[in-house]
């Protein structure tokens, strides 16, 4: 069992030395299929959000100082990705991110094994566009939801598109197909055009009722036909 954590930051600003995550959602897969259990934190960063990044994700100050700070949630999201590999769009942002939040409270930096799904894309789709929006048009995922950038909704999109490159939802679309093909159609047994002709004789029929009769209670008399054997 591979249990992965498909997660997603937002954040102040681009530059990790000062800027801090605001918004943390985390997406459980395991053997490539979303189990439904999820992580989601809105974080107080006592840091000026940027003006360029409010209109990514339309996170305000006055809307995050109501929430706890990093310091007062992280053990929960330790808890939640605890031997999970973590995989994130450009992991290094994303990584590099919450790193720079546990060095500041002096604890030690991710050990998960990391997954950058931008790689992956590329591996998978040269030539093409990598961005989430871009994977989730060409792979047909719905963002009709996705008005801003949110980190749980962006994780659970990003949890489609890495089963999808990693050929788990068409795995388990060609189960499902053969399992209806299996159960609609029904089981038509040959019938020949000319039955065949019977093989027993007058004599055949009369020994084995005159074997049947010598039997006392012989269970083939439930079976018997009398007008049949009269008409023989």
């Amino acid at each position: 069992m591979k249990r992965e954590i498909i997660l997603d930051t937002e954040t102040t600003g681009l530059d990790r030395k000062v800027d801090r995550i605001v918004e943390i959602g985390c997406v459980e897969v395991i053997d490539l299929v979303p189990t439904g259990t999820t992580f989601h934190k809105y974080i107080n960063p006592t840091h000026p959000v940027h003006k360029e990044a409010f209109k990514v994700h339309g996170l305000s100050n006055d809307f995050l100082k109501k929430f706890p700070t990093f310091r007062r949630q992280v053990r929960q999201f330790l808890a939640f990705i605890e031997g999970a590999t973590l995989v994130a769009h450009n992991a290094s942002f994303d990584i590099g991110m919450i790193n720079a939040e546990l060095e500041r409270l002096d604890i030690p930096p991710l050990q998960n094994e990391v997954v950058d799904s931008l790689a992956l894309a590329r591996e998978k789709r040269p030539g093409s566009r990598h961005t989430l929006d871009a994977l989730c048009k060409a792979l047909n995922i719905s963002t009709a939801k996705r008005d801003l950038h949110g980190a749980l909704l962006d994780a659970q999109l990003l949890a489609e598109v890495y089963c999808e490159l990693r050929g788990g939802r068409q795995i388990g679309m060609t189960l499902d197909l053969f399992a209806q093909v299996e159960t609609s159609i029904p089981t038509v047994a040959r019938q020949r055009p000319v039955p065949l002709p019977p093989r027993l004789t007058d004599e055949d029929r009369a020994m084995h009722a005159e074997f049947i009769s010598s039997i006392k209670d012989a269970i083939w008399n439930e079976y018997r036909d009398p007008k049949l054997e009269n008409a023989a």
